[in-house]
């Protein structure tokens, strides 16, 4: 199934009773920007805010680690959300943070998920309509979660990768800083990576207009890597976040999905018992 809708798409669907937009847009530290304040300014017609902060675990001092089925499942259904929901995310950089509401539905057994290629900006610039505000409260959706427990790596996978060598491990920041050339965003974690890993960052899949490059030049992109689909992928990031793009664009190419590192560099670099590189 192909991951990605176009705006045109979005457009001739998006008053389709089954049909849920969310504007899952994120913003670092430095970009000292409110994520939800942007959508309240300026957002797709009936789009409703996907706060990846909320929608995590609570319990835990890392940034928006995945929740628990039951607390994804009671979160995404109060904002509308059935097992036959069509969910659309976008976000308002162009496709920066979106792929990783879309990766937490899948993540979750709900395949009826996708990213619009080139987000808000893509679809300001075509001159379509955009409201402010907060919408109506949603009609509460009933979702009932199937978590896929081999999309997912923690800490300890990752070291024992370092033993194995099983899994490619693909790192979407820049690099600079995974060659530690440029301080990290956030404070006290220093810049690196995971040893063994292989930098691709996600900006490089992207066209100007923030639309994913053509499967052809992905394709080419991820072999030049080493990814063809004959090892698994674990995709990483600062946060969890980007990385989910280099997901994407796997599924988008017809590559295996492979899994994701949730911590990623953050947990990594602020464990004392695990090996960096620069």
């Amino acid at each position: 199934m192909n991951p990605v809708v176009t705006t045109a798409w979005l457009a001739d669907n998006l008053s389709a009773p089954d049909l849920i937009v969310f504007d899952a847009s994120w913003y670092l530290p430095y970009e000292a920007k409110d994520a939800r304040a942007e959508y309240r300014r300026a957002h797709i017609p009936s789009a409703r805010f996907f706060d990846i902060d909320e929608i995590a675990d609570p319990e835990t001092d890392l940034p928006h680690m995945v929740p628990s089925a039951g607390r994804f499942a009671k979160l995404v259904a109060a904002l509308g959300v059935s097992n036959t929901t069509r969910v659309v995310f976008y976000d308002q950089k162009g496709l920066s943070t979106a792929a990783r509401g879309w990766w937490l539905m899948g993540l979750f057994g709900h395949d009826r998920a996708f990213v619009l290629d080139g987000g808000l900006p893509k679809w300001v610039a075509e001159g379509r309509p955009v409201e402010e505000g907060e919408p109506p409260p949603a009609t509460p959706g009933c979702f009932i979660p199937n978590f896929r427990a081999t999309r997912l790596r923690g800490l300890g996978d990752l070291l024992q990768n370092l033993e194995t060598g099983a899994e490619i491990v693909l790192d979407a920041r820049s690099s600079a800083r995974f060659r530690a050339e440029a301080p990290e965003p956030r404070p006290g974690i220093p810049s690196g990576h995971i040893p063994g890993s292989r930098n691709l960052p996600y900006q490089e899949l992207l066209q100007p207009d923030g639309t994913l490059l053509p499967r052809a030049a992905l394709l080419a992109r991820f072999r030049e890597l080493g990814i063809d689909g004959s090892r698994p992928v674990v995709t990483s990031c600062g946060s969890g976040v980007s990385a989910a793009v280099l997901t994407l664009a796997m599924v988008y190419t017809g590559l295996p999905p492979g899994a994701l590192y949730d911590g990623s560099w953050t947990e990594w670099a602020t464990c004392p018992d695990t090996p960096k590189e620069c």
